[in-house]
Parts: structure tokens; sequence; C-alpha cells
């Protein structure tokens, strides 16, 4: 018996993370290719996630606007008219997004299932992340010595770690791919 034999599911597995990587990767990419980064026009995905940012803080009370950056495509988030940070395309977490379809695809059962697990989680990796956003900002307001600290490796641990958690209930719980065990 061969590696590839011996090994399918792990082949079959890895082919189709890779294949549905680069699709919605590929896809991603012509999506952000028609705004014009010279004109610094951002995205309406990361237009819409600063929105909705600043009306989640607008609704607890807060006092927040953004507005376009005048040198680069992206948006100035203001609390109680000061600058606190800018919203960039990498904010509107399309790429963890399609990191996490990836895998629930490379792991796929019945398409219902699929696509629904899929909706389910897109929704709850958004909603984190405007939490996530907006717990930054007040961050940054609040203690901006922990900028870095807060931005690039508090967060970041959170957000993927939420996206390990979704996957590995993918594996053992909903895609019915999970083996029992026997003692």
């Amino acid at each position: 018996m061969n590696i590839l034999q011996k090994n399918r599911a792990f082949f079959i597995f890895l082919a189709k993370f890779v294949l549905s990587y680069l699709v919605l990767s590929c896809l991603y990419w012509l999506y952000l290719s028609q705004y014009d980064a010279a004109e610094f026009e951002a995205d309406s995905m990361t237009h819409f996630v600063a929105k909705e940012c600043r009306d989640v803080v607008n609704f607890f009370g807060g006092n927040a606007s953004i507005t376009p950056h005048e040198s680069e495509a992206s948006y100035r988030f203001l609390l109680t008219g000061k600058r606190v940070v800018r919203i960039v395309e990498g904010c509107n977490a399309i790429s963890v997004m399609i990191l996490f379809t990836a895998f629930i695809i490379a792991f796929s059962t019945t398409f219902k299932r699929t696509a629904l697990y899929i909706l389910v989680g897109l929704i709850i990796i958004h909603i984190l992340n405007i939490v996530r956003i907006v717990l930054i900002c007040y961050g940054v307001y609040y203690y901006n010595g922990y900028t870095v600290l807060l931005h690039d490796i508090v967060f970041p641990l959170f957000i993927y770690g939420v996206v390990f958690v979704l996957w590995v209930a993918w594996v053992l719980k909903f895609s019915g791919n999970a083996k029992p065990v026997t003692t």
C-alpha cells in the first residue's frame, strides 16, 4: 500500500482546503481590485465594519464617529472627537473568514449542514470582530501605552481562538466525521 492510499483522507482534506482557500482568496482579491487604493478608497466591507463599530459604541452611550482617512484607504475612528485608531482592510476579518470557511469545506459533509455551519460561523466571527475592534478602540483610548499588546497579541489570540473553537466543534460535533472512541 503506497503512501497516497494509506493517507487518502488526509490528502483529500488537504486538497479541499488548499483549493477552497485559493478560490476564496482569489475572489476576495477580485473584490478588492475594484477599489482604487491610489485614490485612498477603502472597500465597502471595511466601511461597513467601521460603521458598525461606530454604531455599537454610540448605542451603548459613547460618542464615536468615523471619517475617511485622507492619505490611505482606511477610516479614522474617533471617540469623543479624538482620533483613536485606523480601521483598514485587514480589520474587516474577511481573511479570517476565508481561513475558517476553507477548513470547514475541507471537512465538509452534506451541503446543507456545511453551508449552515459556515453561515453561523461567519456571523459569529463578524460579531466578535466588531466587539474586538470596539474593545481595541476603548483600550487605545484609555490605555494608549498598551496599544501594541492589545492590537498585536490579545485580540488576535481572541479572534483566532474563537475560530479554533469553531473548527473543533465542527470536527467533533457537527461534521459527522469524528470517529467514536473505542476502548
